[in-house]
């Protein structure tokens, strides 16, 4: 039986923050999107540090000497949603830094919200 492919959400500003980046990295985001839609996992995406079991996963490309990343979950409803988009700024270390920690999880819960009026 065919999986039927999941809706894509964007949560907050993600979508317009991806629009913003090279198109290399919105080729390689667009693409572990699409994988995660159809039930697959993009080789470069991994548990985002943090987030314990919670299905939240990060893909991480690099472009021209810049580092960006895409966090989405797979684990609400029948969607995957992108819970954010954004250039790493930090020069110190591969830590995902605490402000964009803070509105992932943030938008975590939103999406969750979201998942559960989609339900009743």
């Amino acid at each position: 039986m065919e999986q039927k492919n999941k809706a894509l959400v964007w949560v907050g500003s993600a979508k317009k923050d991806l629009k913003s980046m090279p198109d290399d990295v919105q080729d390689t985001f667009g693409y572990a999107l699409h994988l995660a839609q159809t039930g697959k996992k993009h080789l470069q995406a991994k548990p985002l540090k943090g987030f314990g079991s919670a299905g939240v996963l990060e893909v991480v490309e690099d472009d021209a000497g810049s580092t960006y990343r895409a966090v989405y979950t797979v684990r609400l409803s029948d969607a995957v949603y992108v819970l954010h988009c954004f250039q790493k700024k930090s020069t110190r270390g591969i830590a995902t830094p605490k402000p964009d920690l803070d509105l992932i999880r943030e938008r975590l819960k939103a999406a969750e919200s979201h998942a559960k009026g989609e339900r009743k």
